[in-house]
């Protein structure tokens, strides 16, 4: 990783230095596991106490918060986060392309046609009249079903899998592992069992979406299942089959989308959460971590809870819930106390 001055950090992200310019610094870290070579960030007013112990070389923090050292270099700014990450990024090691072309071990099909500059690494395979845009990469063992389409630049990690025909836009990125394209969960009951509905249908993924590792999008029935521009998937995320995700919407790990639901624009959905099949969640929704959508919220509402409901209600349940031993302790105390009066009626 190469090292950079406090100097050249604080042109990058537009800050104030307070320290010496010249010193170096080899990367980032949080404020506990800083070393002396390292800058850290302080975004939260809760790690504020760290700022007095942490070992790190430098700190960028916003420009009005007090700090008692005269040891440790300060990168003022006006959005820590913003900054801290244009520092990140500037450390960044991103994985080697391979190099423009067609690795020796790859198989890709005559009929294949290949826009400028795209680089197919090793053990790949490409399909009968797949498609590949300029730029487009393959890193080692991606396998691309026959008429499948990847616009320019886009990034394939290693093993990620799409089926036939399904269709990814420009400036995307697959992560390891992702499945695209993979049969929707459709079994109609028999007698005999299940009996197996074909699935017909394709995904499309447009422009500038990032997709985690170890995704699974299922392929519509029949139309499509749908990824629109910017949206941004983490890792461990599974869509099924003729799902609408809605323009830059993001889902955290382990989210679980049911068959034909629909996400606005801007849906955040958190970790472990799940929408029930054939549901629209409107644009801006917030849905918190492990919360179970069994009905369509309202636009730009915070849901929660297992079923899901505003959070403002969620939160007084949970504080009813609180008061549950002391409520049980008065009502058997009432219970007494009734019991008494009553014995002492009918002993009249």
């Amino acid at each position: 990783m190469p090292q950079r001055t406090l100097a050249d950090l604080a042109q990058l992200c537009g800050a104030a230095l307070e320290g010496d310019g010249t010193r170096l610094v080899s990367g980032p870290a949080d404020l506990a596991g800083a070393g002396r070579d390292e800058v850290s960030f302080l975004a939260n007013e809760r790690y504020a106490a760290l700022v007095e112990s942490t070992r790190a070389a430098a700190v960028v923090l916003a420009r009005g918060v007090q700090v008692a050292r005269d040891d440790l270099a300060l990168l003022r700014v006006d959005d820590p986060n913003t900054a801290f990450t244009a520092i990140v990024s500037a450390f960044a090691e991103s994985e080697a392309p391979p190099p423009a072309g067609i690795h020796p071990s790859a198989v890709v099909h005559e009929s294949v046609q290949l826009g400028a500059a795209v680089a197919i690494g090793p053990l790949c395979s490409v399909g009968a009249d797949a498609q590949l845009g300029d730029g487009a990469v393959l890193h080692a063992g991606v396998c691309v079903g026959a008429g499948a389409k990847i616009g320019p630049r886009t990034v394939l990690h290693t093993h990620v899998s799409l089926y036939p025909r399904v269709q990814i836009g420009a400036d995307c990125i697959l992560h390891a592992g992702s499945v695209i394209g993979s049969d929707g969960l459709g079994f109609e009951p028999s007698p005999e069992g299940w009996d197996k509905i074909p699935q017909c249908g394709t995904v499309i993924i447009e422009d500038e979406v990032e997709i985690g590792a170890n995704c699974a999008i299922d392929r519509g029935r029949f139309g499509a299942t749908l990824v629109r521009r910017g949206a941004k998937l983490d890792n461990l995320v599974h869509i099924a089959h003729n799902v609408v995700i809605g323009e830059a919407s993001l889902l955290c790990a382990q989210v679980g989308l049911s068959g034909s639901v629909t996400l606005g624009q801007r849906v955040i959905m958190g970790g472990q959460s799940a929408v029930a099949g054939h549901l629209a969640v409107p644009d801006g929704v917030q849905i918190g971590g492990q919360a179970a959508v069994a009905s369509s919220p309202e636009p730009g509402q915070e849901v929660t809870g297992t079923p899901a409901r505003p959070l403002r209600q969620t939160r007084k349940d949970a504080a009813l819930v609180r008061k549950l031993p002391e409520l049980k302790e008065r009502l058997a105390a009432l219970e007494g106390r009734l019991a008494e009066l009553e014995s002492r009626s009918d002993e009249q």
